[in-house]
């Protein structure tokens, strides 16, 4: 089976520690991209800290698709329109809201297009998704108020200890209604219902006429898993949580040493 698509998680897998994708394989991504294969970006981040990427790659010029917010909303590149849209019930918001605020030293946070915003009291684990997304982050006193929009995800973060308390908590509660998983043990995500990477690459998948037997999944977290379980080929990076490892078919070399690349190369690229 020919693999048609390659989707990718950003942080620590597309992207080397210093955040940024290098040089070759930007260049490999590319010339992938020449040859008729689709690239996906798919992330936990909110567009705004994905479309920079995309960018990069020229996804818009080739006939690429971004999933942000865990695969809660699929973007087009070429065009910029939304083709998949989830979102949290509305009456959950504050009810999370006012039990994460019973635990001091977690904070609560979602976002707009352009900002995050934090909902109790912000703190340094906040700042690492700020910097991932190239955007600010924006206290507010009424969380739920504020969020007068349609909200793809929230996040619980905070010291990974305090993180683990609300999560048992927060499934029971809302058991049937929302997917309530970490994606980092400092990030727990508070997404739409059925919500997931390989949900939206399904989904994906079938629009372009082809099945998971089709794509190549790579990542390294936690919220890699499903895609990398779901995928023809599911890989994980050498830098990979040890769970992220046990799921996969594949392991590649780490993202400071252009495993993205390796993969391409070694499965995509044949001759």
């Amino acid at each position: 089976m020919a693999y048609e698509v390659i989707a990718l998680d950003l942080d620590g897998t597309l992207t080397n520690s210093d955040k940024i994708i290098t040089e070759p394989t930007r260049r490999g991504i590319i010339e992938l991209q020449k040859r008729g294969k689709t690239v996906v970006l798919a992330s936990g981040r909110p567009i705004n800290g994905v479309v920079y990427l995309a960018e990069e790659l020229e996804l818009a010029r080739y006939g690429g698709y971004t999933l942000s917010f865990n695969g809660a909303r699929i973007t087009r590149c070429s065009d910029g329109s939304i083709i998949h849209n989830q979102t949290l019930p509305p009456e959950v918001i504050r009810p999370i809201w006012e039990y994460v605020k019973t635990i001091p030293g977690l904070d609560l946070i979602s976002y707009t297009d352009t900002e995050i915003l934090s909902g109790i009291q912000d703190n340094p684990f906040n700042q690492v998704e700020a910097d991932n997304c190239r955007i600010g982050i924006v206290p507010v006193d009424d969380f739920p108020s504020v969020l007068d929009f349609p909200v793809n995800k929230m996040i619980v973060s905070g010291d990974p200890a305090l993180v683990r308390t609300v999560i048992e908590p927060l499934r029971k509660q809302y058991q049937g209604r929302l997917s309530i998983y970490l994606s980092e043990p400092f990030y727990l995500e508070i997404m739409p219902l059925n919500v997931d990477k390989a949900a939206a690459l399904d989904s994906l998948m079938k629009r372009l006429g082809m099945t998971a037997e089709n794509l190549i999944c790579c990542g390294d977290s936690y919220n890699d898993i499903s895609m990398i379980q779901y995928a023809g080929l599911g890989v994980a990076m050498a830098n990979a949580r040890p769970e992220v490892k046990e799921a996969a078919d594949y392991i590649t070399l780490s993202n400071d040493e252009d495993g993205v690349l390796h993969v391409i190369r070694q499965f995509m690229m044949q001759v």
